[in-house]
């Protein structure tokens, strides 16, 4: 049996007062909401990007970057051959890829991959800004099981804002500066926000269970440089302090797939964790439809300090493959060494594995588009302390209406999940499924933002060892607002 008490007890401690959450968020939001539409207006006249326009043989107009179905994708590899014309942004990392590829860190996803961001071009340097603002004015995990560990109801705003800036060295040289801010830990305090079999990172000293960290207030700070030897191959040199090594697939914040949904995905300390690493650097080389990296980076993860910049370590490497056979799809295979992440078991390293398959599609009306993703990884700390997770998350827009769904299934263990059994004997793997499902409406548009409403809840299965502490079949809800920049129409 599992010591109900001591679990129950911890996470009581972890919990801050509703109450002073509510206050703070309340004098934050507005100046958070300010901040977004300030940077809305300033970039909206530059929101609708005017390509070129060539003639094909068969008359028929197309854009040098391609259409966004997919069909004359292969257009989208010559944004530098508008010569006489201003540069538009290409990819970060390449000059002759499409800025819809753009993922992540150095990460690839497809370049049928929709937009949603602020624009603006200068003589020299392009600017890219996009972002989102979450207003879960109700949430509720574990409702039916009222008393269970887990239930907790507040009012949150997970939040982010990324910046790009970019300019062309030479005739082949290409320089990208990117930045990313959350304010998640004014908002949300040192715990983070309720999600139900969420874990990784520490509080006070205690394991954070059944809640998702927040993010530092800067999470990424890193310069690109790419060098084109030809039009088919491009090296790169990456750093970051913070930034993301070559492991793992596009972070789920950025994943179109997951474009509607404010949680983080339970396997997020199995698939993507690494997006906020304090000190890292990539190498990496294209070759046609192929990319190859490897970085050196720090493996513990961030402190409980979510202000600071942690010191650097580069005591952990990965090593990562990425492939888009076509303008629809995108895959990636990554293996990494994470020296010591957890400062709660600091004699704990991990091998991380994943493989990702990502897939977008957008229909004739460029408003509606569908965005795929299929994720695997596996924690291997040894003594046959192995852990997989599964994830497969789908977004269809459609138009002002959107709907969505995530489905997950993850391996914890009893460390894991902060349970200490009857016996203290064995490290049990318990199995956690989650089925998500929302629903998205744009409810108005304005300087290129958009406020957006939705609803959605996760339904739970769990191993009948843990129904004593969480009850049987858990469900989760949670009623939203968004902000977020609009579709960039090409």
């Amino acid at each position: 049996m599992i010591n109900c008490q001591a679990a129950a007890g911890k996470q009581l401690r972890l919990i801050d007062p509703l109450n002073n959450r509510f206050m703070k968020a309340k004098r934050l939001i507005f100046f958070s909401v300010s901040l977004f539409l300030m940077a809305g207006s300033t970039f909206a006249q530059h929101n609708h990007m005017e390509m070129p326009v060539k003639k094909d043989s068969a008359k028929h107009e197309v854009h040098d970057h391609g259409s966004m179905n997919g069909h004359d994708m292969k257009n989208m590899s010559k944004p530098d051959s508008m010569k006489g014309m201003k540069m538009h942004m290409s990819h970060a990392f390449s000059l002759s890829l499409p800025m819809n590829r753009n993922g992540s860190g150095t990460g690839w996803q497809s370049d049928a991959t929709p937009m949603y961001a602020y624009m603006k071009h200068g003589s020299k340097w392009n600017y890219m800004l996009h972002g989102s603002l979450y207003l879960r004015f109700f949430t509720s995990q574990n409702f039916n099981n009222e008393g269970k560990r887990g239930s907790a109801s507040k009012v949150s705003l997970p939040n982010y804002v990324m910046g790009m800036a970019q300019r062309q060295v030479g005739k082949n040289g290409l320089l990208t500066i990117r930045s990313m801010v959350s304010l998640d830990r004014i908002f949300d305090g040192g715990a983070g926000y309720p999600l139900l079999f969420q874990s990784g990172e520490t509080w006070k000293g205690e394991a954070l269970v059944d809640r998702q960290h927040p993010h530092d207030l800067i999470s990424e700070l890193a310069v690109g440089y790419t060098q084109r030897i030809n039009r088919k191959m491009d090296v790169t040199l990456y750093a970051g302090y913070p930034g993301e090594p070559a492991l793992g697939p596009t972070a789920f914040m950025h994943r179109m797939s997951a474009f509607n949904n404010p949680d983080a995905a339970l396997g997020h300390h199995w698939q993507d964790a690494t997006h906020i690493t304090f000190g890292v650097v990539t190498a990496g080389i294209r070759y046609g439809k192929f990319k190859a990296e490897a970085s050196a980076f720090t493996g513990r993860e961030p402190d409980e300090n979510r202000f600071n910049f942690d010191k650097p370590r580069f005591d952990s490497y990965s090593y990562r493959l990425l492939f888009n056979p076509s303008a629809n799809w995108a895959f990636q295979a990554s293996h990494g060494y994470i020296k010591s992440p957890e400062v709660n078991h600091s004699d704990e390293n991990v091998n991380r594995t994943t493989a990702s398959v990502q897939h977008s599609m957008v229909f004739d009306n460029k408003k509606r588009w569908v965005s795929s993703s299929l994720v695997y990884g596996l924690n291997d700390s040894g003594s046959d302390h192995k852990e997989s997770s599964v994830l497969a998350e789908s977004n269809l827009q459609l138009d002002k209406w959107s709907v969505y769904g995530r489905y997950e299934w993850v391996q914890k263990s009893q460390e894991e999940l902060d349970i200490v059994p009857a016996d203290k004997m064995f490290d049990h793997l318990y199995p956690v499924s989650v089925v998500t499902l929302g629903l998205n409406r744009q409810i108005l548009s304005f300087s290129n933002t958009l406020l957006q409403a939705g609803i959605q809840a996760g339904f739970y299965s769990i191993d009948r060892d843990l129904q004593s502490l969480y009850g049987k079949n858990p469900v989760s809800g949670q009623v939203y607002l968004r902000l977020t920049p609009a579709l960039m129409r090409m």
